[in-house]
């Protein structure tokens, strides 16, 4: 999930490590790697353009996913509107102008997509993950649904899970071996929140086991994460816990748990997660974000301590935790080679910054040198509150452009842009 908390922290370190049941093998903000030290402003390398509809409401858009759904060469993008229980396809056509597209409504506040052939027909289906409420609530209220796709790009409601701590996010993938997709299912819930994956034993029928029962799941990755050529499951929590765990998977559907990343600042306000291979050493990596704005003070907004962490993979499951730099109100990292020189970069937006002032950064390059050392270039002060971004050559360039997704959840409500694309004023 990449969406504010709004919670109060609940409880001391020792509880957080006798409910969890094992004490973490990690580096935490407390023995930090040393600061970014160099940062640049380069305002002119992108241009910013609105698309999809107008509105004068103010939008909430909790996630961004570029896809080209309807695989006619042009990049697409579907994003999930969490007041309006919406999920849109913007549709790109020849002209490179984007249309938007109701995919379906009444969707319980869906707050992530992702795109799989759920039904191996052909065509491309997206599952969805729906909080129903997006802001503190402890019912069993969330939703699971798959929109499937008739071929036409016409989609029908599937609900694959209901009446569960709100969930947050699900990815598709084969855990067991067994030639179909499963389903790995994060629920923040309130209190209460669960990891489970859910095995696939028919067309449209799935089984559920329970991995962790633990609130305040923000994202679930799923990856080789030990390199035993099986499917391991990486969850991010934050609440009073504030750690990452990983899932180890035999590649029958069995699993081992143990924290592998944890924060003793239980205010640290973990906001999002992607798996990618950072260093390009051939195992995939853990990049997090570290951002959310509301906690135990009255005002939401930025943290000395907010920013973007690095989860380093060694080998057989070991990992070392590095600082990549600071970013107040840090969301939605993105892994990909932004200006084509070989090395992995890292894109952030921020959704809690301090916007009296005109300066605050809102969309942040970490320009990787090769060698895993970063500078921070600030590419925008505005739009403000930026929640969720994607990146992708959506102009067939052969250079990636940025689209971005807002979500303003705190005054000001103001300086806003519910979709845009950003694209490359000049190739450098």
């Amino acid at each position: 999930m990449e969406l504010p908390r709004l919670t109060t922290i609940l409880s001391s370190a020792s509880l957080v490590l006798f409910q969890s049941g094992c004490a973490p093998e990690i580096t935490t903000l407390d023995s930090p790697a040393p600061p970014i030290t160099q940062s640049e402003v380069d305002l002119d390398r992108y241009t910013q353009k609105a698309i999809g509809k107008t509105s004068e409401d103010v939008p909430w858009i909790a996630h961004v996913r570029a896809f080209d759904l309807n695989q006619d060469g042009r990049m697409d993008a579907i994003g999930c509107e969490a007041k309006h229980d919406e999920v849109i396809w913007l549709r790109q056509d020849e002209n490179g102008e984007f249309t938007e597209v109701l995919l379906a409504s009444d969707m319980q506040a869906p707050v992530h997509a992702e795109v799989y052939d759920l039904d191996e027909d052909g065509d491309f289906d997206i599952l969805v993950s729906c909080m129903n409420i997006v802001f503190p609530n402890n019912d069993k209220i969330g939703a699971l649904i798959a929109l499937v796709n008739d071929g036409q790009q016409n989609f029908t409601k599937r609900i694959l899970l209901e009446g569960v701590e709100r969930v947050t996010d699900t990815r598709a993938q084969d855990m067991d071996g067994d030639g179909d997709l499963d389903l790995v299912v994060g629920q923040f819930g309130y209190d209460q929140g669960e990891v489970r994956w859910m095995k696939n034993v028919g067309p449209w029928e799935y089984e559920s086991q329970s991995l962790l029962h633990l609130s305040g799941l923000i994202n679930v990755c799923v990856d080789d994460f030990n390199g035993d050529g099986h499917p391991d499951i990486a969850a991010q929590f934050s609440q009073q816990w504030e750690e990452i765990h990983l899932f180890e998977n035999d590649g029958q559907g069995n699993f081992n748990d143990r924290i592998i990343w944890g924060s003793t600042n239980h205010d640290f306000a973990s906001s999002g997660m992607t798996a990618a291979d950072l260093n390009q050493d051939g195992m995939p990596d853990l990049v997090f974000a570290n951002g959310d704005g509301f906690g135990p003070t009255l005002k939401p907004g930025p943290r000395p301590w907010h920013g973007i962490q690095w989860l380093e993979n060694r080998g057989n499951g070991a990992f070392v935790y590095s600082r990549i730099g600071d970013l107040a109100g840090a969301y939605s990292p993105v892994i990909r080679d932004v200006d084509q020189d070989g090395d992995q970069d890292i894109l952030s937006v921020s959704s809690f910054n301090d916007w009296d002032n005109p300066e605050s950064d809102s969309l942040v390059w970490f320009r990787n040198d090769g060698n895993q050392r970063f500078t921070k270039v600030t590419l925008a002060h505005e739009p403000i509150q930026l929640l969720s971004i994607d990146f992708a050559d959506f102009d067939g360039d052969g250079r990636g452009e940025i689209i971005s997704g807002c979500f303003p959840s705190y005054p000001p409500f103001e300086r806003i842009s519910r979709f845009a694309i950003w694209k490359e004023r000049v190739h450098r």
